[in-house]
């Protein structure tokens, strides 16, 4: 079956040991999608992650098709009240997705408070990460956006028009693991999609994981000075987010 599809039926009781091995699963996954592509190689595709628990996905990934690993920073967007209720998502650099967008081309004051709150942490994890990204750009590339796992797109899809602005080639979504019912969604917003379980019930991404730590800063831009270790990093502006 293509690892752009759901995966066959998913025990919810088996789960991926770490990131690491859930990275290393979906790189030969992307591999093998790759293969069956004639004409495409890997030197055409570049590795995107949504910081911080992506980076140690994607790592492998851009490790196994030997391209450069970037990052495109999105936050959730949610009310001071309830901050576990996401209302919408947005990059670093203010391409903004609400899950119900205001009828009014102002935006009411709790929605405005709110998206200043999330971009100004997507600008500040942005400046953070950014000395340590390559400088290359996704024109005419392809463009993997990779995360540890999707529950509701909100970041996801923010991601990807905000990468889409880049003009990439094509953009791929590839994930470990997502609730099936997002797959179209997901599909409306990118070229491809590749995921390797589609669990259900779903809940969280956690999970589905045997351990599943916060990936500190420090071990984000370790994953980012590894993987492009052998390219020259530097500030590019070609993607803020």
């Amino acid at each position: 079956m293509s690892p752009a599809s759901p995966s066959q039926s998913f025990d919810a009781k088996v789960c991926f040991t770490n990131r690491l091995e859930a990275g290393e699963k979906l790189a030969r996954a992307i591999a093998d999608e790759l293969k069956s592509r004639p004409g495409e190689t890997a030197a055409s595709m570049m590795v995107y992650a949504l910081p911080r628990g992506g980076l140690e996905i994607a790592e492998p990934i851009a490790r196994l098709l030997h391209c450069p690993l970037d990052v495109v920073v999105a936050k959730k967007i949610t009310r001071v009240e309830n901050p576990e209720l996401a209302i919408g998502a947005v990059t670093a650099d203010g391409h903004v997705l609400w899950l119900s967008p205001p009828r009014s081309p102002n935006l009411p004051e709790v929605y405005e408070l709110a998206l200043q709150h999330a971009q100004k942490r997507a600008q500040l994890q942005w400046q953070q990460l950014a000395p340590y990204r390559p400088s290359v750009t996704p024109l005419g590339r392809i463009a993997l956006i990779v995360d540890d796992g999707i529950a509701t797109g909100m970041t996801m899809v923010a991601a990807a028009q905000a990468l889409r602005a880049k003009h990439p080639a094509e953009i791929w979504i590839c994930v470990p693991v997502a609730p099936p019912d997002i797959l179209r969604y997901l599909r409306s917003w990118c070229d491809r999609v590749v995921v390797l379980a589609t669990p259900s019930p779903f809940y969280s991404v956690s999970r589905f994981y045997q351990q599943f730590p916060q990936v500190e800063m420090e071990e984000a831009i370790e994953c980012l000075q590894r993987a492009n270790s052998g390219q020259e990093a530097g500030t590019s502006q070609n993607l803020q987010g």
